[in-house]
């Protein structure tokens, strides 16, 4: 199917104005990927489609190998997952969320996302074509971010006021945030108190505020609420005391009208992920449904969510 057509699932959705920027092609995988990539971008445009369709976790990871994949988890007991073939990649440390977007003609669809490598700042775009395998480009953004174990990004993008964050846990035991500038981000306050948190993602986004999910070192599950407003505060709570140890990525997805997420916990150690179900985020009154191991490989150096550059999380 050709992106043209593709392309007619972005009704009541909206366009993205910028181009995506082109690329040299890159070593093509044997076979069609399964699903395909682009046509993959192109469904995942459609809001009908996502309010029909059941629940699923799309989770994209950078590999040690330089490659990049994806998997599908369908919410079930237990998970059903289908895995896209591999595409050529970039050295990546750690990574942030991957957001599909398609240019202004509507024809032509790509990913984009943030990943550092070493103490670098890198802006990933790759371009999908029909059938082929992705064609990605990378820019580099800025330097000194070598202290950071992990980056997370919000995305409100559908009605005024806009943002887009980018948040940083560093070493130091604090959460750096930095705001949309142009091509780059500057910097935006600072919150201590964090040293003995390990993972990071972004579980709600609003006008007002974003919420990152975090675990600790010791496996307890907290949500912190950082109003956008300049000096404010983040507002910490306690989801689950234990039992997240184990997770070096978190990924999020919306599931359902009523705030609800779909998170996959990745164990970095044994390559296996894990789905819950969670209900919107209310500090220890949050449910929690366990899904169980997902029967796939996922060997990234970081696991992100996999999503629209229209999509909203609202977790919490």
């Amino acid at each position: 199917m050709k992106l043209q057509r593709l392309a007619l699932a972005m009704a009541g959705v909206g366009m993205l104005a910028a181009t995506a920027a082109s690329g040299p092609a890159i070593a093509a995988t044997q076979g069609e990927p399964s699903p395909s990539w682009a046509a993959k971008a192109a469904v995942k445009q459609s809001a009908k489609a996502v309010a029909a369709g059941p629940c699923i976790s799309s989770v994209a990871f950078p590999t040690a190998a330089n490659t990049a994949e994806a998997v599908d988890v369908t919410a079930a007991k237990p998970p059903r997952a289908v895995a896209y073939e591999p595409f050529d990649f970039f050295p990546v440390r750690t990574a942030a969320t991957w957001y599909t977007a398609v240019n202004a003609s509507g024809t032509q669809y790509y990913i984009y996302g943030l990943y550092l490598l070493g103490g670098d700042l890198y802006r990933h775009t790759d371009v999908l074509p029909d059938f082929d395998p992705p064609k990605p480009t990378t820019a580099k953004i800025g330097s000194g971010w070598g202290a950071m174990k992990t980056i997370a990004t919000s995305n409100y993008s559908i009605v005024a006021p806009r943002h887009a964050n980018l948040y940083g846990l560093n070493t130091n035991g604090s959460v750096y945030r930095y705001v949309r500038n142009g091509a780059g981000y500057k910097s935006f306050g600072s919150f201590p108190g964090f040293k003995s948190f390990k993972a990071m993602t972004v579980i709600s986004e609003t006008a007002t505020y974003d919420t990152l999910l975090m675990t600790t070192n010791a496996g307890a599950l907290y949500t912190i609420r950082i109003p956008l407003a300049a000096g404010s505060k983040p507002v910490v709570k306690l989801i689950r005391s234990s039992g997240w140890a184990a997770y070096e990525s978190l990924v999020v997805q919306g599931c359902g009208t009523r705030g609800g997420s779909l998170v996959v916990g990745v164990d970095h150690d044994t390559d296996s992920g894990y789905q819950y179900a969670f209900s919107k985020a209310n500090g220890t009154a949050t449910a929690i449904t366990s899904y169980g191991k997902i029967p796939a490989v996922f060997n990234g150096v970081s696991h992100v969510s996999f999503v629209t550059h229209y999509d909203q999380l609202v977790g919490e």
